[in-house]
């Protein structure tokens, strides 16, 4: 065989299986169905080592079960709207189309360069008309069901993205795509009602046990489900009840002040003919400017203004101050907050910093607490009640209930499920995302565009301007239309669809992608899917994870799918990381996977991502790794060229009987690594170890290169070998599986499974120790007693030697181990 050269296989082989299409997957009831999906990408233009970490994994898992005898769908698509493409249109002048496709043609590619066994005949693109047809589809299955509406609400927006972001695309106070401050802006927004599946969503959390534990807990936070009391504190001299929502519903009678948000509703009201107006006015203009992080950090400082009103609390008829406050936020509860003092350390801090009064309600059952003498709120979640009327000395669990019992029955409360998650923002003044199919008409109102009249397409006559308002929005050959109620003039919508839109179902279209009639056959949706193995980053925990799950629940609703979790499993691989640090083109630390590739191959630099680290750690990146992975590859290139025309000539059986004790050993080596491999890879994807095991099989493989070895173990060892190397490392075992057997793809062969019998070691090798020190190893039967071991080392010519006119204090034997000889 001629020198391992990779650059001259892979080429060969990705235009081979290219040329006859041999990943294509079909519908196959006969089979069990298994699939793999890796999260798709964004089309920046480049793959980079996360890339293609991501996908050597699901490449792994695709072949590794389609050698299994699984019918395996393992496709590919571009999540390719969103705002890079428009803001390189308004920074070069060119159309966010043109840029798209153009990075899709380069990752595609790229993708094909690394050997993946992706069906492209499923490619989807979300930012063809094809896809976002049913984008829009799809939205108004949900405006006809209830579930998206238009309301003004105060929103967060970028100023450098020139668009509304979603609370989840907010991070520490920041747009989570290009880091600049975000701030808040009244607009008319549209919303997915997601809250009317806030507790279907949360309990069916236990449903996904493959899926992380961490990744359940961050959704579990974020829709944040409490119960409590909602009650309302009368406030006469404003003509108005105010709704307040508390956990702790045993602090009730400790109300001391009442906190709004600078953006309630109430407050325009409080300032008519209020001679603080002014100050108040400034107060809110203030905190409006604040970000949400400052607002509700523990670190930031809690400022307030007091408005001059009063409201009563309704259990006590106590008089409770009404403050403007920084910390509260008109979106979570109902804008207005409570202050306990004594209960709450933010509310401690607060009143005294502004000399507010405090009221103790709660206290320890075995001690005495004394205003007088406390410097902080009392937050532990055991005590009795104080000065707490008729609840007084009952213990606060218990008085939670009772309090709310109360103010059911006296009419002013009553209990609620509060949720921290908020409907989900879906508007952006953008112009690269699938338009909303909406119609403002003068007479009939909000129109939906007719679904015979989908999708609405996208202009190619806009301008792309930096600033606040939509190209579409400038765009009158867009703008205006025809309402089809009525016939009168109207106007479409000008905002699009958040591309976290696009990405919640495209996993459901690539079981039909062709479809022209519907988004999907539901035959054929509930043939592939749910997804059996995703795969992806962490930060997805939230957003695109939870969007999905929602959108699934409201289709299986619909009666679209009969499934109401969109992934079964779920793998979080780990970042890949240079110098200590993420790579980034800004910390200059990026390592390009076209230069790996060009100069090592693919299979070189797949092989060395999965082995460097477990799938779900951060993998540190090695110059010498990928030079060791590569040296590897050399290696069982010339250890099978070796033997290549002993492997050729060998007959398919043989008698194993007549194997040498080295070569029975050999054979053992090699089917504790299938049985080791197949354990890995199956139950753990812990591929790191599997391809450790295959190196190990290797160097005992080695052990034989100047020898003659049994032609039958030799072909043995190679098939098994390669079809074992053949996931990770698809070119190079493919090229050796052609050479050496010509017995069609090495993919297409069945996994290899080992003997158990020839996994036991006829011989164990032990220690021989006299005091504690090694003298001599010697070969005993595996099944040997303590008696035997101790019989066989006492007859070692050695063992004598070392002994003789010595008195044997003791031997020790440890089985399987060693043999101790203690003399004196």
């Amino acid at each position: 065989m001629e020198k391992y050269s990779p650059q001259a296989i892979e080429k060969k082989w990705q235009k081979k299986w290219q040329e006859e299409d041999v990943y294509r997957t079909e519908m196959d009831p006969s089979l069990p169905k298994y699939y793999t999906l890796e999260m798709f990408p964004y089309p920046s233009g480049n793959l980079h080592m996360g890339h293609v970490r991501n996908y050597s994994i699901g490449d792994v898992l695709a072949r590794y079960k389609t050698m299994e005898g699984y019918n395996v769908l393992h496709p590919m698509g571009f999540d390719s709207f969103g705002m890079p493409a428009e803001n390189a249109a308004i920074k070069n002048g060119v159309h966010p189309a043109k840029w798209t496709y153009k990075n899709i043609g380069n990752m595609e590619r790229q993708q094909k360069e690394m050997g993946l066994s992706y069906d492209w005949e499923r490619e989807v693109m979300t930012c063809g008309p094809e896809y976002y047809k049913w984008t829009q589809w799809l939205f108004e299955l949900f405006y006809k069901r209830g579930l998206a509406y238009k309301k003004k609400a105060s929103v967060n927006w970028c100023d450098t993205c020139g668009t509304v972001l979603a609370n989840e695309q907010v991070i520490e106070g920041k747009c989570w795509r290009c880091d600049s401050e975000v701030h808040k802006k009244d607009l008319s927004q549209w919303f997915l009602k997601i809250t009317d599946y806030a507790d279907v969503l949360l309990k069916d959390l236990e449903k996904l046990k493959g899926w992380p534990e961490r990744v359940k807990i961050m959704q579990e936070n974020w829709i944040g489900r409490s119960e409590g009391l909602e009650f309302t504190l009368d406030a006469p001299e404003l003509g108005e009840k105010i709704p307040v929502y508390t956990t702790r519903p045993d602090t009730s009678y400790g109300i001391t002040f009442l906190a709004l948000a600078a953006e309630h509703p109430l407050v325009e009201k409080i300032c008519e003919n209020n001679p603080k107006a002014e100050e108040i006015r400034a107060f809110c203009k203030k905190v409006r400017s604040q970000s949400e992080i400052e607002r509700t950090s523990g670190e930031s400082e809690k400022e307030g203004i007091f408005t001059g009103c009063y409201c009563i609390n309704p259990f006590n008829g106590n008089k409770v101050q009404i403050w403007v406050t920084n910390y509260v936020l008109a979106e979570y509860g109902t804008g207005a907050v409570m202050g306990v003092p004594s209960g709450d350390q933010r509310d401690w801090m607060f009143a005294t910093k502004y000399g507010i009064d405090k009221i103790l309600t709660l206290q320890p059952k075995d001690k005495e607490l004394k205003l007088e003498e406390m410097t902080a709120a009392y937050v532990e979640k055991e005590g009795v009640l104080v000065n707490s009327g008729k609840f007084t000395g009952m213990e606060m669990h218990k008085a939670m209930s009772a309090i709310i019992d109360e103010a059911e029955a006296q009419g002013f409360g009553k209990r609620r499920v509060n949720y921290r998650l908020r409907d989900w923002l879906i508007s952006r003044q953008r112009y690269w995302g699938a338009p909303i199919p909406v119609i403002h008409c003068p007479h009939c109102g909000e129109v939906l565009v007719p679904e015979e009249d989908l999708p609405v397409r996208l202009p190619e006559n806009v301008k792309f301007e930096q600033g606040a308002v939509s190209p579409l929005a400038q765009c009158e050959e867009f703008l205006h239309c025809k309402c089809p109620k009525c016939g009168a003039d109207a106007k479409r919508e000008t905002d699009t669809m958040d591309t976290f839109i696009c990405s919640s179902w495209y996993f459901l279209r690539y079981a039909d992608p062709k479809n022209d009639k519907e988004p999907f056959a539901k035959d054929k949706v509930n043939y592939w899917a749910p997804v059996d193995q995703y795969i992806g980053g962490i930060e997805h925990a939230i957003l695109h994870l939870l969007y999905s799950r929602f959108f699934t629940k409201v289709l299986k609703d619909a009666g679209l799918v009969d499934f109401d979790e969109p992934f079964t499993n779920l793998l979080t691989q780990g970042m890949v990381i240079k110098d200590g640090a993420k790579m980034s083109k800004s910390k200059g630390n990026v390592v390009s996977p076209e230069e790996i590739i060009g100069r090592y191959g693919a299979d070189t630099a797949r092989l060395f991502i999965l082995f460097a680290a477990p799938v779900d750690r951060d993998l540190e990146w090695s110059d010498q790794g990928v030079e060791g992975a590569f040296r590897f590859l050399g290696r069982v290139w010339r250890i099978l060229g070796r033997f290549e025309d002993t492997i050729r000539n060998a007959p398919k059986e043989y008698d194993v009987s007549a194997l040498t004790k080295e070569e029975k050993d050999l054979r053992r080596v090699l089917h504790v690594t299938i049985r080791k491999v197949t354990e890995d890879v199956r139950d753990r994807f812990m591929f790191n170890t599997a391809i450790s095991s295959i190196m190990e099989l290797v160097n005992a493989f080695y052990a034989f290169q100047d020898k003659e070895i049994n032609a039958g173990l030799a072909r043995e060892l190679a098939d098994a070998l390669l079809r074992m190397l053949a996931p990770f490392a698809p070119h190079i075992a493919e090229e050796l599986w052609a050479i050496l057997f010509a017995e069609g793809s090495v993919h297409r062969q069945k996994w290899p499974v080992y003997e158990e019998a020839a996994t036991v070691q006829d011989e164990i090798e032990i220690v021989l120790q006299i005091n504690g020190k090694v003298r001599d190893k010697l070969s005993v039967p595996a099944d040997v007693d303590r008696a035997a071991m101790e019989k066989i080392a006492m007859e070692q010519p050695r063992v004598q030697e070392l002994t003789a006119g010595k008195t044997i204090v003791k031997v020790i034997c440890v089985p399987k181990k060693l043999v101790n000889i203690v003399v004196k």
